[in-house]
């Protein structure tokens, strides 16, 4: 999984892409709370405050798009920053979660290997769970998630016939405070070669 990845929207172009109108959640499950805070949306307040990277916190960050580097921290921490809103999350192999919250949390992961028959290739996934998340937001246009939303994501790398290098982000998003059910999105990334295109950008609240 290391290297650079730059994110292919196949998935919520026009909200992904753009910032949608206030009050415009379609394809969220948001509970009537959820609604509400989504309704009183203002970037300018956001930006005000401090809180200019509210929708790049770890919930929302892998749909905004851009690019990944990912390299290993150390010997039992991913690290993968991120050009957009110059963010960066580490993953855990092993571990508990600080006390504290932050826009990336605490994310603990862990390999899943799946069983091939006899000569055949290893393949499974990685599973990545977050929690201690400052709250933030799903979309641009302040679709709310709260901190005590658990982010479960499982990181899945293909190969094409024809030696393309794709990285698949499966993600579901708990929150009881604000979502009636889950949130799930895919996510999909391609490698590249280096770090050409690459290009740093501060967090922007519109």
């Amino acid at each position: 999984m290391t290297g650079y990845w730059v994110s292919v929207v196949t998935e919520d172009w026009k909200f992904r892409m753009v910032t949608p109108p206030k009050g415009n959640y379609a394809g969220v499950p948001l509970n009537a709370e959820g609604r509400k805070v989504a309704d009183t949306w203002d970037p300018a307040k956001d930006e005000a405050a401090g809180n200019q990277c509210r929708s790049y916190g770890a919930a929302g960050l892998m749909r905004v798009p851009g690019r990944l580097h990912i390299t290993w921290d150390n010997d039992t921490t991913m690290k993968i920053e991120t050009d957009a809103g110059t963010q960066t999350r580490l993953f855990h192999f092993g571990g508990e979660a600080d006390a504290g919250s932050s826009w990336q949390g605490f994310s603990v992961a862990e390999w899943e290997v799946a069983a091939t028959g006899r000569g055949q290739a290893r393949a499974g996934n990685l599973k990545v769970v977050t929690t201690h998340l400052s709250p933030g937001y799903l979309r641009r246009n302040g679709v709310p998630y709260s901190a005590i939303a658990v982010l479960t994501e499982y990181y899945d790398r293909i190969t094409t016939p024809i030696g393309d290098e794709w990285l698949v982000v499966s993600t579901e998003v708990r929150d009881p405070q604000y979502l009636s059910s889950p949130f799930i999105t895919s996510t999909h990334f391609k490698k590249q070669p280096d770090a050409k295109g690459w290009m740093p950008e501060a967090c922007s609240a519109k």
